[in-house]
């Protein structure tokens, strides 16, 4: 991708069409043979392949010595400060304030500029990936801490700078507002991504409406949600058990998307237990009802005990 975006920038390009058929030459190259138009790598990039390549070490002191490599030639290199945090933080307060710094590196490096610019299709910078990762990173860690709002904080912001949401990162914020009880913005969020047919969005949807005494409309939003994704109330009521193991990919509407979901929204869930009694209810009701044997005398007088 670095190769490709180097070529891309030293090509002058009258639309879209010629961007395409230009990536139409390069289909199925060796990304390691194409040339490097602008010359040598900077000591930035030289930083973020080493980073590149301490991620993928086999062992902590191979990716400890390439991540202080990188940062030798490049103090601001992002992934060199998550691998290093990943290796020597001993506690979540240690976690967070690693990547506090790892982010708080990527804005000084990519600059106010940039942001203003590129808000918007922020992902679709090469250079910004790196930054996103290490916010969602921090994100998470700050959930796990119960700091909500700071994780509700970054998320939004990374929202703003890249809508089309590349990172799904407007799920776990439905699960934080929905935890908290801010329906007004929960309700905005299930607004602005409408067309949103995970089985996260879906249940999630289910719980804004019972939270909004809107009953009608919850029942209406379950049994739209139990269509999405009907292995959502198996997990939620105990009916089946989830595996110890998260899935390592997973497609709409399997068990698999039900377990991803479930940790994002169980909380949430858990957070407001006159939600989980409805729910339960919800379910009791749909099963096949139970009736004891009938138990009558012989004498067939028609009475049933």
């Amino acid at each position: 991708m670095l190769a490709i975006s180097r070529l891309l920038e030293k090509n002058e390009f009258a639309d879209i069409d010629e961007v395409n058929e230009f990536l139409e030459t390069l289909n199925g190259a060796d990304p390691q043979s194409m040339p490097h138009p602008a010359g040598p790598l900077s000591a930035s990039e030289e930083a973020q392949e080493l980073a590149y390549d301490a991620m993928e070490a086999r062992t902590e002191a191979q990716a400890r010595k390439l991540a202080k490599r990188a940062l030798a030639k490049d103090p601001n290199c992002i992934d060199a400060l998550i691998v290093l945090t990943s290796i020597e933080a001993t506690s979540p307060k240690q976690a967070i304030e690693g990547l506090q710094r790892a982010v708080a590196a990527g804005e000084r490096s990519l600059g106010a500029r940039l942001f203003k610019e590129n808000k918007g299709h922020f992902w679709g910078l090469l250079e910004t990936r790196p930054y996103m990762r290490a916010r969602q990173q921090l994100a998470e860690m700050l959930t796990e801490a119960g700091l909500l709002q700071d994780a509700i904080s970054h998320y939004e912001a990374m929202l703003e700078l890249n809508p089309n949401d590349n990172q799904g990162v407007r799920e776990p914020l439905l699960g934080l507002y929905l935890r908290i009880g801010d329906l007004d913005r929960a309700g905005k969020l299930l607004r602005r991504y409408k067309r949103d047919a995970s089985a996260t969005f879906a249940w999630g949807r289910v719980l804004e409406r019972f939270l909004a005494a809107d009953m009608e409309a919850a029942t209406a939003a379950l049994k739209t949600a139990r269509k999405e994704n009907p292995f959502m109330e198996l997990y939620m009521s105990g009916q089946r058990l989830p595996p110890r193991d998260m899935p390592d990919s997973y497609a709409m509407g399997s068990p698999e998307e039900a377990i991803v979901s479930l940790e994002t929204l169980a909380p949430a869930w858990m957070a407001h237990p006159e939600a989980m009694f409805w729910l339960l209810t919800q379910v009791l009701a749909e099963q096949p009802e139970s009736r004891p044997a009938r138990r009558g005398n012989r004498s067939n007088k028609g009475f049933i005990q």
